[in-house]
């Protein structure tokens, strides 16, 4: 059976624990804690050499980063196909998964790291700075969503599920303590802007999707 290395709270290991409760794929999960180092195992290290999950196991086959096994599991459980079935749609959901990884992902997590690890003491520059651009990207997003489900095709897809994580982190960067010292206005997401805010309940309400939730959020 597949096994998945994984740590709550990685927001590229969430990506894979929702496409299997997508493709309704079982596996045997492998949960390491980061506080412990268990990602710089020697046996984490042979598989995953930069020490980072998630990582698959299937059978001989092990694979690293979260892109390539999403594009490996839609591969060998092409239903339902999360990268589309035509090479346009092919290409409209990595135009998303690009843009954010390339652009949004950085933007966002600027703002949200000195928050989400209670270091406004010394980066609240640096979080104040970084606000107009994840509101951009924030943004960007809303406009993509506006009169259309899902980022890139007409049902859930790998853009997604790619996105997904980064918009819960900030979140629950939001509700840090520290976060009601700096006047952002990016919050609460689902008022501020409403077709995320619908588009993440949406995926919320996926089959399995409550089994993918970080369990050591659920402690606050």
């Amino acid at each position: 059976m597949l096994e998945v290395f994984w740590g709550s709270g990685s927001g590229p290991a969430w990506r894979v624990l929702l496409a299997l409760a997508i493709k309704k794929v079982p596996y045997e999960s492998r949960v390491l804690s980061f506080s412990k180092k268990e990602t710089q195992t020697p046996e984490m290290l042979a598989m995953s050499p930069r020490g980072k999950v998630p990582v698959v196991r299937d059978g001989d086959f092990v694979l690293a980063e979260s892109l390539a096994i999403l594009h490996y599991l839609d591969r060998k459980h092409p239903t339902p196909p999360l990268f589309g079935t035509t090479p346009e749609e092919a290409g409209r959901v990595m135009q998303a998964i690009m843009d954010h990884e390339c652009y949004g992902l950085a933007a966002i997590s600027a703002f949200a790291r000195p928050l989400l690890f209670e270091r406004l003491d010394v980066q609240r520059d640096q979080c104040v700075l970084a606000i107009d651009g994840a509101r951009a990207e924030l943004e960007k997003l809303e406009r993509a969503l506006d009169r259309r489900e899902w980022l890139a095709l007409g049902s859930v897809s790998a853009a997604d599920i790619f996105v997904y994580p980064q918009i819960k982190t900030l979140e629950r960067a939001l509700g840090k303590p520290g976060a009601a010292t700096v006047e952002h206005g990016l919050g609460p997401i689902a008022t501020v802007f409403p077709n995320l805010g619908a588009w993440c309940a949406r995926i919320e309400a996926l089959p399995g999707y409550d089994a993918t939730y970080p369990p050591h959020w659920r402690q606050g």
